[in-house]
């Protein structure tokens, strides 16, 4: 459906693909039913009655301001009207206006209070453009336009303006009696200007003699100042002239002096920068070129080190091995013999290994004997006494060694020693 409205409303569609909503401002628009809506703003001009009651002013004078605005949404400019139906769309046009009122109200008290009553009786139109001024900026974020402003009234209680106007009146009435009496004067003035009139007549054409002679006089004197005035300017023309060749000259050794020292200044850099190559980037470089080599050669020493520590380890690792199997092999065939020897002499063995540890059992008892400090001897008075005692039970204790072994082993020393050796 198609609607459409005049140059003194807009109309805002919203809802589907209408994402924002699309203004029009005296046109038409194509809207989809059920599925967009249409709203509609006014844009006419409204006239507000701004009135502030009972203001003080800087001095402290309560007066009554009346003044009247026009304002209206600006439908041209798509900010301002955009702004416009975010804060007024859906409300109508008395609403629209109070919020308008009590916006320029409340600049016009701000305004009243900033100024005098004097200020604002006299120069009305001052407060009018402060006014507008100040209204303005606010109501433009609103998106309506201040169209005009005009103060129509002022009026107090306190009979204040009404004083002003008396001070007026009597400055006013002073003003014209002054000036009667000034129009007095100026006809005695007038009757005693046409009694001289005729003394001066005289002094006039004397004054216009005097005068033709000054003016031909002068005449002379400015066609000799001029042709003087021309000379002196061609001099110093000349002079001038010459001070410009000069400077031109100095100006030109000065820019040869300086491509000089330009020049000598690259030459300079070139020598410094080549000093740098031979003082420090050349042996920079060779002394990185030795780093690198002693790096690369340390590398090495390390890596062949680690390599004759890995043959090394491998190598004494097949020695151990090789002894351990030795050695084995050695215990292995040294256990193999005497298992054989054994075999062939089983007692006489036994005999044998029994005789190999007796010293060491004899050292074993005698141990104790041979660590102690201080030993007390108790007796009954009878036998030997002293360290003879002492032997005496070490020997005791040795003579029945055999029976103990016979016990735990059942191998007789004794009779070992009477047997003949049996062979294999």
């Amino acid at each position: 459906m198609f609607f459409t409205c005049g140059p003194n409303e807009a109309m805002v569609v919203s809802g589907f693909c209408r994402s924002p909503p699309v203004m029009v401002a005296g046109g038409r628009v194509f809207v989809l039913p059920c599925i967009q809506q249409i709203q509609r703003i006014s844009l006419n001009t409204l006239t507000l009655n701004v009135k502030s009651e009972k203001v003080y002013t800087r001095h402290g004078v309560p007066i009554s301001v009346t003044g009247i605005a026009q304002v209206k949404i600006q439908g041209q400019n798509k900010e301002m009207l955009a702004a416009a139906c975010q804060m007024f769309l859906g409300k109508t046009e008395a609403e629209i206006a109070h919020i308008a009122l009590e916006t320029l109200e409340g600049h016009q008290r701000a305004i009243m209070a900033h100024m005098t009553v004097e200020e604002i009786y006299k120069d009305r139109q001052k407060f009018s453009e402060q006014v507008f001024k100040v209204a303005s900026s606010d109501l433009v974020n609103m998106g309506i336009s201040v169209v005009s402003y005009t103060l129509k009234d002022i009026h107090d209680d306190q009979d204040y303006l009404h004083s002003l106007g008396k001070a007026r009146t009597a400055q006013v009435q002073k003003d014209r009696d002054a000036g009667i009496r000034v129009r007095e004067m100026g006809l005695l003035a007038k009757a005693k200007q046409e009694k001289v009139s005729a003394q001066y007549l005289s002094e006039i054409e004397m004054a216009k003699a005097q005068r033709d002679y000054e003016l031909k006089k002068a005449a002379y004197d400015i066609e000799v100042n001029t042709r003087r005035a021309q000379a002196d300017l061609a001099y110093q023309l000349q002079v001038a002239k010459t001070k410009q060749q000069i400077e031109e000259q100095r100006v030109q050794v000065q820019v040869v002096e300086r491509a000089q020292q330009v020049a000598v200044q690259e030459q300079e850099i070139a020598r410094r920068e080549k000093e740098l190559e031979a003082r420090v980037r050349k042996p920079a470089e060779a002394e990185r070129y030795k780093l690198e080599r002693l790096a690369e050669a340390e590398k090495s020493q390390l890596i062949m080190q680690a390599e004759a520590e890995a043959e090394s380890v491998r190598m004494r690792g097949e020695a151990e091995a090789f002894a351990i199997g030795a050695r084995a092999r050695a215990e292995a065939e040294q256990m193999a013999k005497k298992a054989e020897a054994f075999q062939l002499y089983q007692e006489a063995a036994q005999l044998d290994m029994l005789l190999e540890k007796l010293p060491q059992v004899a050292e074993e008892i005698s141990g104790p004997l041979t660590s102690a400090n201080k030993i007390t001897l108790v007796s009954s008075g009878s036998g030997t006494m002293g360290a003879a005692k002492v032997t005496g039970e070490v020997l005791d204790i040795l003579s029945h060694l055999p029976e103990s072994v016979e016990r735990l082993t059942g191998v007789s020393i004794s009779q070992v020693n009477h047997k003949p050796l049996r062979t294999a």
